[in-house]
């Protein structure tokens, strides 16, 4: 929730200043994560690597998936890099809005100075909630947001002396907020990571082993691709319907995306739970682990659903002073919150999944309920029933829907079976 809630403020920030700069941040980040997502996802094989190691108490193969994380996040900067330099003409190839083209584009280049520490975050933090330290995450969160605050005043509005560049400046915060991060976790959590990073072991340069942590954590950036990419379909279909539509879709989707990490929350801990319950030879903990995670996801997104469902208007007001836009973001609200349980469950399931290293399924299931059936149905709604941005949106709940009765189906199918520790240097499992 710390790291959604600083694209919540850049949203309310620079909703302050015009609904064609919000349009620009919307777009520049659908684009962003269209790029990034999937190197997000590939890293995240670090958690069954990691956690199912931790649990088997071998500290060499925790060394060496740290290792083998931090060399695939340099090669997947500089891929995701030169992708988002090309942001201006995908943009005009995808017919957006035009007053918000260039300044989506100046938005999204001042992004890829952090592309190198927004993956190299991420290979700490999984690395440190897979052995269960945490407290270093939280609070270099925790301290990225206040520093989000004070350079998003500065930048986007022109205080202190800076020059006011409205989106671009949110951009360049975002950047510096993500080299603080990576450097803060680096520096909180140094005491458990030294260990592992001092000594450059020459196993992590054996392509066989490296291709085999490619293999397990492609499906899941596919799959994250997929499910971002059908959000992000739909963030390009808005723009489709004008500056007003897309902008109202960011401020419901911030929110929407605002509640989704606490189940993301509870997805990573099923991930980890469940690995080390694997690692130690103990599949009756890893399934209690598994089942936990979701009866705890149903609580919680109850609760946010019902929040969405009560209070739409209240909760769009917060973040423009543009009627227009907060009319949009108010009608789609409530389709979030009928969505809530459904994207809760989806990801809940696929963490527990990754815990055992189960990824392709997953990203097979995701393809069939999103993109075969709930991005078709969005663009019927929006388009061919002429229902607009809220049509849009029920074809995503659907989607969802579909995704996440499949995943269900396959985490009680997966484990009822067999659970054993996967090896990546090695083609024999113990």
């Amino acid at each position: 929730m710390g790291l959604v809630s600083q694209g919540l403020v850049d949203t309310a920030m620079v909703g302050r200043v015009t609904a064609a700069e919000l349009g620009a941040v919307t777009l520049g980040n659908v684009y962003f994560f269209s790029v990034a997502v999937f190197g997000m996802g590939l890293l995240f094989a670090l958690d069954p690597l990691v956690s199912q190691a931790f649990g088997a108490d071998d500290h060499d193969e925790i060394a060496a998936s740290i290792q083998r994380g931090l060399l695939l996040s340099v090669g997947l900067a500089a891929v995701a890099s030169a992708l988002l330099a090309l942001a201006e003409p995908i943009f005009v190839l995808l017919r957006q809005p035009p007053e918000v083209i260039p300044v989506a584009a100046r938005y999204t280049y001042a992004l890829i100075p952090g592309m190198l520490p927004f993956y190299g975050f991420i290979v700490f933090r999984q690395t440190l909630q897979a052995v269960g330290r945490v407290a270093p995450v939280v609070w270099t969160i925790v301290l990225a947001n206040l520093l989000n605050v004070g350079a998003n005043w500065v930048l986007i509005y022109g205080n202190l002396g800076a020059p006011a560049m409205g989106a671009m400046g949110s951009g360049w915060a975002t950047a510096i907020s993500r080299w603080f991060m990576w450097l803060c976790a680096l520096c909180l959590g140094w005491r458990l990571l030294a260990p592992y990073l001092r000594r450059v072991r020459r196993e992590v340069w054996q392509v066989r082993p490296l291709w085999r942590v490619v293999r397990l954590g492609s499906p899941i950036g596919l799959q994250l691709f997929m499910e971002f990419g059908a959000f992000g379909a739909i963030g390009i279909a808005m723009g489709w319907l004008g500056t007003h539509a897309i902008a109202g879709h960011q401020i419901a989707l911030n929110l929407a995306a605002f509640a989704f990490m606490i189940p993301l929350g509870i997805s990573q801990a099923a991930a980890v739970l469940v690995g080390r319950a694997v690692g130690n030879e103990n599949p009756d903990k890893a399934r209690r682990a598994g089942g936990g995670a979701v009866l705890l996801c149903c609580v919680a997104m109850s609760v946010t659903a019902a929040l969405f469902l009560a209070f739409p208007g209240l909760l769009a007001r917060q973040f423009t002073t543009d009627a227009s836009v907060a009319a949009v973001a108010a009608a789609l609200i409530p389709v979030a919150g009928m969505f809530q349980l459904f994207d809760g469950l989806q990801v809940v399931c696929t963490g527990a999944l990754r815990g055992v290293a189960d990824t392709l399924r997953p990203m097979v299931y995701n393809v069939l309920g999103f993109w075969l059936f709930g991005i078709p149905l969005s663009l019927w709604l929006g388009f061919g029933r002429d229902i607009g941005p809220v049509g849009l949106w029920w074809g995503l709940a659907a989607g969802l829907g579909a995704v996440a009765v499949l995943l269900l189906w396959r985490l009680w199918i997966r484990f009822h079976g067999p659970l054993v520790r996967l090896h990546v240097a090695h083609r024999t499992s113990s």
